[in-house]
């Protein structure tokens, strides 16, 4: 009889052991999950800054819609500007910019990167499918007209299929503080192109 305690006994120590191993690598796992997919996030989200900052230079406002990206992106076409010192300058302060060529934008922002789909650029990754949300526009500082763009996924969107009450938490502790709950890059109210991230 002894011995069928003491197995019992072992049998509930092992099982507690589990359990509170358990409860201590599920947050830890948890959180190396969604680095992992937050480091995609944040890579798309800069993708579209980029495309952004060059789209902005082509047509003097940033793009509203990623339809409108995508096809910058395969059409569009960046100069190559050669910037010389102007010979009537003494001082070599003023320069003259000489236009010498194009690049195209898809080999200059993404000609290193194997496999680039940027017909993807919206998708978020891990979402299901899912856009990000992209807004664009203007807003007056100092009585200058000035132009904004944001983008941005929310929790929900990118840490999609993983544990809920995690998620919910993780979005409340984010609204607690008047924060947004997930990723975001440039912003609708303030003349900045920061990532939340940085």
């Amino acid at each position: 009889m002894k011995i069928v305690i003491q197995l019992v006994l072992l049998v509930v120590i092992v099982a507690l052991g589990w359990f509170v191993y358990s409860s201590i690598m599920e947050p830890v796992k948890f959180k190396e999950e969604m680095d992992a997919r937050q480091a995609k996030v944040v890579q798309h989200l800069k993708d579209i800054r980029n495309t952004q900052f060059y789209y902005k230079r082509a047509h003097s406002e940033y793009a509203k819609s990623f339809d409108s990206l995508v096809a910058y992106i395969r059409d569009g076409e960046i100069p190559v500007v050669k910037i010389i010192p102007d010979p009537e300058d003494t001082t070599f302060v003023r320069t003259i910019n000489d236009t010498v060529g194009f690049v195209s934008v898809v080999d200059s922002l993404f000609g290193k990167r194997i496999n680039f789909n940027f017909s993807n650029l919206g998708v978020i990754p891990f979402s299901n499918g899912e856009l990000f949300k992209l807004d664009a526009g203007s807003i007056e500082r100092g009585g200058v007209k000035v132009s904004v763009f944001e983008s941005k996924a929310h929790y929900k969107t990118y840490l999609y299929g993983m544990d809920e009450q995690a998620i919910i938490n993780l979005v409340a502790s984010k609204e607690d503080i008047e924060r947004y709950p997930g990723l975001k890059v440039g912003s609708m109210t303030e003349p900045s192109t920061d990532g939340n991230w940085e």
